[in-house]
Parts: C-alpha cells; sequence; structure tokens
C-alpha cells in the first residue's frame, strides 16, 4: 500500500475580497462569488515567491515526520524562477535536508503535482523504506481588468508518499490524456499567461473525460463506485461544471444534490485561495478531509488537469485513522489570519512587481511565515528564515 501520508498547506500573506475587485471593474460581486465559485483570493507579500510559499508548507510535514527518510523532493510549479536551476534546490536548504537527496522541478502547467505523485510512488514501490516529498507551489497572474483577474490567487501543498501511508492509499489504475492545444500558455517573455477562456474549459472537460475513460480501460471504479471527486479548481464553479460533465458522460442517474455532495466539500479552501495552479487539486483534496463527514475506507477520485493540455484521473482510498494526522484548526488559521488589503493596495503591489533592474534589488520584509525571498545580489536569489 502507497500513498499520501501527511498532506499541509501555505498561502500568500495577504487577501483581497473579490467585491473590491469588482466595484473597479464596475461588475456585481455576484458574477465572482456565484458565477466563479470565489469569495477572495490570496496576494503575496514583497518577500514571498514560490520557494517560501513551497518551503513553509513542507516545514510542519518534515517537522512530523522527520528528515530521515526523505531522499528526493520533487517541485512542481508553472510559476518558474530559474531557466537552469529547480526552485526545490532552494527549499531543500531552507529545509535542512540532507545532501543525499535528488531534487528535481517538473512543469506542465497546472499537473506537474500529479505527475510528482506518480514518480514518488514508483520511487517508494522500488524502496518502501523511503518517503518522497512532493511540493506544488504557484502564483497565478493575470494581466488587470482581464476576465481573468479575479481568479489569481496563490498556494502551495506539501506532501509525502510513503508505504503505509495514514491519509489516502493510492490504486493502481490511473487514466492519461494528453493533446496539443493552446487554451493557456505563458512564452519567456511574459509576466502573465495568454488565456482563450472558452477553449481552455472545453478543453478541460474534454481532457477529463478523456482520462476518465482511460482509466476506466485501466481496470479502474465504476464512476457509481467513487464517493467523493476532487479536480482541479481554477475557480471552483469549474469543478461543478466538470463533475456534472463527467456523470453525464459515465451515464450517472445521481440527482443534483447528490453530484453536489461529492464535489462541493472540496472547494473551502479554494474558494478563498484562487487559484494556486499546480496545489489546487491536493488543496482540495485537503479541504475535502478537513470536513466534517467520516471519510473512512471512502474511495477519492483525484482528477488532475493542466492547460496544454495533459490530464490524470486516479483514485485512492482515506485510510482508517486519518484524522490523526489532520491540521484542521491550524489550516483554518492559515487563512484567517491573511489581513484584507484594499483594491489600491493590491494594485499597488501588482504594478510594481517587475524589477527595474531584475538582477539587483532588495525586498522588504513583510512575511510572517517562515522563510523569505531578500532580494536578488548580481543575479542570484537569496533566502533566507525569517528568524
Amino acid at each position: 500500500m502507497i500513498g499520501i501520508d501527511d498532506l499541509a498547506l501555505a498561502t500568500g500573506a495577504y487577501r483581497i475580497d473579490l467585491a473590491a475587485v469588482a466595484e473597479r471593474l464596475g461588475t456585481d460581486p455576484a458574477k465572482y462569488y456565484k458565477g466563479l465559485g470565489q469569495t477572495e483570493m490570496s496576494v503575496i507579500a514583497e518577500d514571498e515567491d514560490i520557494v517560501t510559499l513551497g518551503a513553509a508548507a513542507a516545514l510542519p510535514v518534515l517537522e512530523r515526520a522527520g528528515r530521515d527518510q526523505i531522499r528526493t523532493v520533487l517541485f512542481a510549479t508553472e510559476t518558474g524562477i530559474d531557466q537552469s536551476k529547480a526552485a526545490g534546490v532552494y527549499a531543500h536548504r531552507l529545509l535542512g535536508l540532507s545532501p543525499n537527496v535528488r531534487v528535481v522541478e517538473l512543469k506542465q502547467a497546472c499537473y506537474s503535482g500529479t505527475a510528482a505523485l506518480q514518480f514518488a510512488a514508483a520511487l517508494v514501490a522500488r524502496n518502501p523504506a523511503e518517503k518522497v516529498l512532493v511540493i506544488a507551489s504557484d502564483v497565478a497572474r493575470y494581466e488587470l481588468g482581464s476576465s481573468a483577474e479575479p481568479t489569481q490567487g496563490a498556494g502551495a501543498a506539501a506532501f509525502t508518499v510513503s508505504a503505509d501511508p495514514a491519509l489516502l492509499a493510492l490504486e493502481p489504475a490511473a487514466g492519461l490524456f494528453t493533446a496539443d492545444v493552446m487554451d493557456f500558455w505563458r512564452p519567456n517573455h511574459r509576466v502573465t499567461a495568454i488565456v482563450d477562456g472558452q477553449s481552455s474549459i472545453t478543453a478541460y472537460l474534454e481532457a477529463i473525460g478523456g482520462a476518465f475513460t482511460d482509466y476506466r480501460a485501466q481496470g479502474g471504479a465504476d464512476f457509481a463506485a467513487i464517493d467523493r471527486f476532487c479536480y482541479h479548481q481554477p475557480f471552483t464553479k469549474m469543478a461543478s461544471k466538470a463533475h456534472r460533465y463527467l456523470a453525464q458522460r459515465a451515464g450517472s442517474t445521481l440527482d443534483a444534490a447528490a453530484l453536489a455532495a461529492q464535489v462541493d466539500p472540496t472547494m473551502a479552501y479554494n474558494r478563498r485561495i484562487g487559484n494556486s495552479y499546480t496545489a489546487s487539486v491536493y488543496l482540495a483534496l485537503l479541504a475535502l478531509l478537513d470536513g466534517e463527514a467520516d471519510l473512512t475506507g471512502e474511495r477519492v477520485a483525484i482528477a488532475s488537469y493542466g492547460s496544454g493540455a495533459v490530464a490524470e484521473f486516479l483514485t485512492g482510498t482515506v485510510v482508517e485513522g486519518y484524522r490523526e494526522g489532520l491540521r484542521t484548526a491550524t489550516n483554518e488559521q492559515i487563512l484567517a489570519d491573511r489581513p484584507q488589503i484594499s483594491d489600491d493596495t493590491y494594485l499597488a503591489r501588482q504594478r510594481t512587481m517587475p524589477r527595474t533592474d531584475p538582477s539587483d534589488y532588495t525586498n522588504r520584509h513583510e512575511t510572517r511565515a517562515p522563510f523569505r525571498f531578500a532580494g536578488v545580489r548580481e543575479d542570484q536569489r537569496i533566502y533566507e528564515p525569517t528568524s
């Protein structure tokens, strides 16, 4: 039995209520609250980035389990900070891991955290004494004033994959789908992504449907035998749309309320954090586990999607005693402790993000997280503990 042994989150230092964004854009807040299923989004401090978020998420996991069994770190992100060096190498030092560890960065839009999960499971199968640390960390940014702006966000999920897992035991079947489509991409010269909104929704649905069909062909469970569904959530209503689509494709006879019960409990964190790209589907899983229902023995699907496009559909069963490993109160406190900023403050931060001299600058000390991005000296990124 191999699966997810521990799972933790981190997010940006601040939050903005989407009503403030709606007012500036002349839009009814209900368009975001109900239409997107989003209430607010996380905004990073000046001295936060994917490394600090990822390391902050991983720290409690390592403090609980220890570092001795970790011989691999897989860092999944689409918010790259270097064309060569893996973001995970910086996190490796901050987290105090042994030098006898392999570290690599994985990229394929929002999907690569799931690739990391599968690669980790294979490594553990080869040597069950090892644990693999997976970090999925991203900052989602779009053009100000665009229809995608309210779906920005920032977050990280970190989890260990091990034999005899404490949270979720993976099942062997997995369904895969890849198609070369231009629904969302970010060329090297751009800070923000290019998005074809309607094409992206279509590509998402077709990819998830194709992955589920392949999952069934590989011996996976019937739709009716799956209790809960965690989808990638660029916005939470996308998960609802995807679930209805998949249910219809699978010939399910469940009514709307029953379908909602399978997916709604996964939305609590993403609704408040916004899009976190690679971390999103694992924040959905964490929200589900942190929820009120006793999920012991239930089969949970992970439906992972990354634009461009790659999708994977897999399942696992919730392990008896899983609640003992949760940090539900801590996770709520992390979200509650983010100060709310005004739209003017948020705009000032977004507009000053690109540096006039990206090879040499200093960041103000703002974050209250364990680690900070201090700035750049002669094109070298500087990371340090905050205490």
